[in-house]
Parts: C-alpha cells; sequence; structure tokens
C-alpha cells in the first residue's frame, strides 16, 4: 500500500517539476495576494478630510483646529466663509466632515458657560461616519479637559476626577485593523491555493485520459487520494511558511506563540482544505468545472463567513451554522491564538477536532464518489 502510495506521489511530484507556471503561480500568487489584500483592506481610518466655519475667529478656535490637524486622523481641507458651501462640499465629497464654531464661542467661555461645536458628518458610509464620531468626540473631550486644567491653574484649584479611566489593550496595543486582518488573510490564501491546486491535478488525470489506466490497476481510491495529497500538503506548508514570511517583511506580523502548535494546526487545515479540493475534483469532469467549483466553494465562504472580515458572533443563528462549511473558519481562529495572543492549544485544540473531522468527511465522500465513478 505504502509503496502504491509513494509511487503516486513520485509521479505527480514529477508533472509538478514539469509546469513550472504552475508552480510559479503556487508559490508567487499568494505573496501578491497578501501584499494586495493587506494594504487594500484596512479598516482604520486616517487622514479625514474635514472643513471649518469659523464664526468666531478666536484664540479658541484656532487652538481647538491646530490640536485636530496636528495628528495623522484630521487634514484641513479648506475654511468657509458662508455656511451655503457646508452643502456643496459635502454633497460633492470635497470633505467628510464640516466643523462649525459658534460665533459667541469666546464669550461663553471667558463666562464660564457651556458651548456646544458643531460638526456635520458625511454618513453614507456608516461605519467610516461612526469611527469620525468617535475621533471628534474624544479630540473635543481632551480639549475640554485641557481648558478645564486651564481654568483650575488660574483659580489655585486642584482638579479632580473620582474615577481615572486608563485602558490597556493587549495582543495589538496600535489597535491596527492590519494586524487582526492578517491572519484571515492567510487563511484565505492558502485555502484558495490548496483547493484549486489538488482539484486541477486529479481532474487533468481525466481530460488526459490517463485516469482510464489508473482505475485499471490495482490501485484503490484511497491510495490514489492519498498520492495525490502528500505532494500538495509540502507544497501547502512551503506555501504557507512564504505567507508568513511575506506576512512578517510586509507588516511585521511575529509568531508570539508556539512554532510548533503552528505546524499543528496549519497541517490540519491543509488536510482540511485538500480533502475539499479533492472532493471538487472527484465530481468535476473538466479543469473549467473544477475551477469554478474550487473559487465558489473556497473564496466566497472563506471572505464572508470566516469570521475574517465579519465576526461571526454578530451574525443570525443560521448563517453562523452556515460558516462551518469552510475550514477558514477554525484555521483563523488558531491563527489569531498563535500569532496575536501566543496562546497555548488549550484555546483552539477543538477547532483541530473540527478541522480534522472536516477533512474525514470530504475525503471520505470524495473515496465515495471516485468508487462510484470506476463502477460505472
Amino acid at each position: 500500500m505504502f509503496n502504491r502510495i509513494f509511487a503516486i506521489a513520485k509521479k505527480e511530484t514529477r508533472q509538478l517539476k514539469r509546469d513550472t507556471r504552475m508552480l510559479f503561480i503556487v508559490f508567487f500568487f499568494p505573496v501578491v495576494l497578501l501584499a494586495i489584500f493587506g494594504y487594500a483592506i484596512n479598516f482604520d481610518v486616517k487622514h479625514i478630510k474635514i472643513a471649518v466655519y469659523d464664526q468666531d475667529k478666536s484664540e479658541y478656535t484656532r487652538d481647538f483646529v491646530s490640536g485636530l490637524i496636528s495628528s495623522e486622523y484630521f487634514d484641513l481641507v479648506t475654511n468657509i466663509d458662508d455656511d451655503k458651501e457646508i452643502k456643496r462640499l459635502l454633497d460633492e465629497k470635497i470633505v467628510q466632515a464640516v466643523v462649525v464654531f459658534p460665533k459667541d464661542l469666546s464669550r461663553k467661555l471667558q463666562s464660564k458657560q457651556e458651548v456646544k461645536i458643531q460638526f456635520l458628518v458625511d454618513g453614507v458610509d456608516g461605519n467610516t461616519a461612526n469611527v469620525i464620531k468617535n475621533y471628534v468626540n474624544a479630540a473635543t473631550y481632551s480639549y475640554s479637559i485641557q481648558l478645564t486644567k486651564e481654568y483650575l491653574a488660574v483659580t489655585g484649584k486642584n482638579m479632580y476626577v473620582p474615577i481615572d479611566l486608563k485602558p490597556r489593550f493587549w495582543f495589538n496595543p496600535d489597535l491596527q485593523s492590519t494586524r487582526f486582518l492578517i491572519p484571515g488573510l492567510m487563511g484565505m490564501i492558502l485555502i484558495i491555493t490548496a483547493v484549486i491546486s489538488i482539484s486541477l491535478s486529479i481532474v487533468r488525470e481525466k481530460e488526459r485520459g490517463t485516469i482510464e489506466q489508473i482505475n485499471v490497476s490495482p490501485l484503490s481510491s484511497i491510495e490514489f487520494i492519498l498520492g495525490k495529497t502528500i505532494p500538495y500538503i509540502v507544497i501547502s506548508l512551503i506555501n504557507a511558511t512564504i505567507v508568513l514570511l511575506a506576512g512578517y517583511i510586509l507588516f511585521g506580523i511575529v509568531i508570539k506563540g508556539s512554532i510548533l502548535l503552528l505546524l499543528i494546526g496549519t497541517s490540519a487545515f491543509l488536510f482540511a482544505a485538500l480533502s475539499l479540493g479533492i472532493f471538487i475534483s472527484t465530481i468535476a469532469d473538466s479543469q473549467q468545472v473544477a475551477f469554478q467549483a474550487a473559487n465558489v466553494t473556497s473564496l466566497l465562504p472563506s471572505l464572508i463567513l470566516s469570521g475574517f472580515i465579519f465576526p461571526i458572533e454578530s451574525m443570525p443563528i443560521a448563517v453562523q451554522v452556515l460558516t462551518n462549511i469552510t475550514p477558514a473558519k477554525f484555521y483563523i481562529v488558531i491563527l489569531r491564538a498563535i500569532l496575536l495572543r501566543g496562546a497555548g492549544i488549550s484555546a483552539f485544540w477543538d477547532q483541530l477536532i473540527y478541522l480534522g473531522i472536516f477533512g474525514i468527511i470530504f475525503i471520505g465522500l470524495a473515496t465515495l464518489a471516485d468508487r462510484k465513478s470506476k463502477n460505472k
């Protein structure tokens, strides 16, 4: 049995060596995808374009605006002299927000009265608008505290803060969305390359007619499938190493946890992903059909249903159950636990079991489908 599996694996390795274009795509494509998606998919909102309608034109308003644009979050585009310009600037998306200072701002501040500053925010993109709102709230609160401290210093009083809140963020102290997204992106890239490569490999045997020779040989279905899978497991592990290295070079992603656990988790994930690709190859009759099926079953679920971008916990119960159709869901949990948190196996042992069950189910389905095709 092992000799027959080794023979199939050796045959597949030789075919891969001859197909240099395929090897180039397999090893180069994931790095390109990582770079493109890593830089393009970013939830950090910076360089927000703002306009200022300053009706007070005082030192207070100038200080407030200086505090806003001194950070990388706000860029001052223009100053407005007429409130009619506000609608045009927002309609034409020249700015994303407009700061409106009332005429009596300085007078009220000097007389220690409450002052209201208006922020008009483009709310078409709800997520960005909400982020802008949080930014301006924080900036306004910071400036208000500064004015309070100055007033207390002049009057000789001490500032009393009943509860001093000092949050600390673990694992991602800078709150960079890229660090959160890169592990999910790695899982998506690996499942796409693994599923497509193995599914095209087996279907190629059908198109060339060599599958008939394999069918009349003493080779069993499970031996054929295992022999086909082994070379792609090795290639996928090399691919995973390249993607991790690219993630470190491009985005500074380091492995905080155990490399051994990462290897175990990646191997379990590749087993599940390749089993899905094998199942597709056994039911597809052409490389075109196999490629389309591999894309639909790997790309879309891993992008939408894996927790890569959208939190699974916030989805309806029915959709949460549906997320189990992609092994990327379980692998992303493992990656984030090891890469970002440095957690041990106790944090994701159940995900390894799910991946094993997923792989066994699809290997079994592929074996049954292959036997059924041989009996026809």
